[in-house]
Parts: C-alpha cells; structure tokens; sequence
C-alpha cells in the first residue's frame, strides 16, 4: 500500500524531526557522561546521572520507538520497500538493534546509575562515554545512508522490480491489443 502523499509527507517529517531529536539526545548524554567521567566530583556526577536518567526515561525511549515506527511506515508504504533497497535494510537492521540497546540495556543502565548517585555512591563508569559515542556514531551513519541512498537494490528488490515490469509490459500490451 503506498501512503498519499500528504500522509507520506507527514510521516517524512515525524520521522526526520524525531531521528534529529534521537541523535541530538545522544550528543546530551554523551555531554554529561564525559562530565560526570572527568570531573572527579561526586556532587556533580550525581547531576550528570540524574539528568541522563531523565532523558533516558522520559525522551530516549519514546523517541527511539518513533524512530523506528515512522521508519517502518516510510518504508512499507513507498516505493523503498523494507528490503527493496540495502541502504534501507542496513537503517531498519540497526535501529532495531539500536532501539533494542536502549529498551534493554541503556535505559535501564541510566537508572541504575542515577540510583546508586542518589545513594551517595555515584559510580564512574566510561560506558556512560562510549555508548553514547557509539550510538551517536550509528545516527550518523544511517542519516548518511538516507541522504547518500547507496549500494543498490536487494535481491528481492530487484525481483519485485522484474516483476512489476512484466505487469507493465502485459498491460501495455493487452491495452494495445497486441495479444498476451
């Protein structure tokens, strides 16, 4: 089913405004965590952790899910397909994992810490650095994907395409009265 094209466009800004929001987000968190890392404080690590903790519970994950949601909507309901196109395989590939990262190990993770800080025992963790360095990374190389649209088209993609153009070529002809 292809989208019309004023939900396409709707659906194209709510994913684009929340994928910015996702990176933007993990530009933050990277902030604090390299914060709370170096700054040999535990008054201000506690801050850091519990800001994280913040963002994590309250705009990391809604944002991921719509990232992906919209994500899937574009694709399903386009000429891109989910696995028409590499480039939009390997997006759909690793915002699964990405979003699965911060369902099930990020999110929780920020809580953790942001517990233990407010106990008094705030714990100096460089994960707090390199995840978010690796998500902001992996943002960056999916929005890169979007823009640069590489490597072609899938196996299925490329038999959906045969496809679609044999239907064409007996529609034309058939129309033509030109036989089946």
């Amino acid at each position: 089913m292809q989208l019309s094209r004023k939900t396409r466009r709707f659906v194209v800004v709510v994913h684009s405004v929340a994928s910015s929001v996702w990176l933007g987000l993990t530009a933050g968190l990277l902030a604090l965590g390299i914060k709370a890392y170096t700054s040999g404080s535990p008054d201000v690590a506690t801050f850091a952790y519990r800001a994280m903790d913040v963002f994590g519970d309250y705009v990391l994950v809604p944002v991921s899910l719509a990232t992906l949601i919209s994500g899937v909507v574009l694709s399903l309901g386009t000429p891109w397909g989910l696995i028409r196109y590499k480039w939009v395989a390997w997006k759909f590939v690793l915002t699964l994992i990405t979003v699965g990262l911060v369902l099930f190990s990020l999110a929780p993770g920020l809580s953790e810490n942001a517990e233990l800080a407010m106990a008094g025992q705030p714990v100096i963790d460089v994960n707090l650095i390199v995840v978010p360095t690796v998500a902001s990374s992996a943002y960056v190389f999916m929005l890169a994907l979007s823009i640069l649209k590489p490597w072609g088209m899938t196996p299925h993609g490329r038999r959906v395409k045969a496809a679609q153009a044999e239907e064409a070529k007996a529609a034309r002809r058939a129309k033509t009265g030109q036989g089946v």
